[in-house]
């Protein structure tokens, strides 16, 4: 008994490997492109009916398999008649910044908006071209670094009707222009007076030079940095546009007939574009296979039951 299981099992393996081979046999399809445009018009003095079909495909697409067969559609058989190609040159469109870095003597910002470009043409890396315009907003400048300068400050005062060649009599330092000098140098000179009486008395007259230093930092330069901005573009050949055109004549009329239809031309097929019902046939392989594989186990089964009959 248990040898007759295992003959059973066997043969339902192999019914049911034998339909699956079946079912993927009979999916396979070839490659082909749908059109993303289709336009029925009239043509030249007789009123022809003729279809283009309009197919776009990119550069290492196979235009081959574009579905050139004859169809049937309203009663009228198409025909290809030619087959056009064109070129899509397409732009493609970016927003660009370029930064831009100056030197400049002076941090004035109206003066270094003056010295800008108001616009800037470039061309990027990757082949993009187009005009940039300045954003004003983003104009900044920097200092580039300071230095210090120390300048000699100088001034002189006069002290008259001294009486006495004295230099303490004359002011140690003085202010001038916001800075203290102190006293450098002391020049003398003298003339003859009368006093209330009308004694001869010697007058002097001090001229006193100060000097001193004044330390100032300043910018050693500065660098101005803005931004331009805008649009670039490069033109973009991506895509070929293939236009399938079909004239048509009135369809040979069909007889059917028991033994099949006699006027089928069988170089003439349905249009693949137009819009039917698919005919699905798994439905109808199914139910054919899972009988096979029931008869084949019901005979495996009676040849079975005669054997385990006949050795009891």
């Amino acid at each position: 008994m248990k040898r007759i299981f295992t003959i059973l099992c066997a043969l339902a393996l192999v019914m049911a490997g034998s339909a699956t081979a079946l079912a993927a046999d009979d999916t396979g399809q070839s490659a082909s492109y749908y059109p993303i445009f289709v336009e029925e018009y009239t043509y030249g003095d007789f009123d022809e009916l003729r279809i283009n079909k309009t197919y776009q495909l990119s550069l290492s697409d196979d235009p081959s398999l574009i579905p050139t067969e004859d169809f049937v559609r309203n009663g009228r058989r198409y025909y290809l008649l030619d087959m056009t190609r064109k070129d899509e040159v397409g732009v493609d469109i970016q927003t660009h910044a370029e930064a831009v870095t100056q030197a400049s003597d002076t941090n004035n910002l109206e003066t270094i908006l003056q010295r800008l470009d108001a616009e800037m043409e470039v061309t990027t890396e990757d082949g993009y071209v187009g005009i940039l315009r300045l954003d004003h907003t983003s104009v900044q400048v920097t200092t580039d670094g300071y230095a210090t300068k120390t300048s000699t400050l100088s001034a002189s005062r006069s002290y008259p009707n001294l009486s006495e060649a004295d230099v303490s009599l004359i002011p140690k330092s003085i202010e001038d222009k916001g800075k203290t000098l102190p006293l450098g140098d002391v020049k003398w000179s003298e003339s003859m007076d009368v006093d209330g009486e009308g004694s001869p008395v010697t007058r002097y007259t001090a001229t006193a030079s100060y000097t001193g230093t004044a330390s100032s930092r300043y910018a050693t330069g500065y660098t101005v940095s803005a931004s331009y901005t805008g649009e670039v573009s490069k033109p973009n050949c991506a895509v070929v546009t293939y236009t399938a055109i079909f004239g048509s004549e009135k369809a040979p009329e069909e007889s059917k007939a028991p033994g099949g239809d006699e006027n089928h031309d069988p170089n003439t097929t349905e249009d693949p574009d137009a819009v039917k019902e698919p005919v699905e046939l798994s439905g109808l392989k199914r139910p054919v296979m899972i009988g096979v594989v029931v008869l084949a186990l019901g005979v495996g089964g009676v040849f079975a039951f005669k054997k385990f009959k006949e050795r009891r």
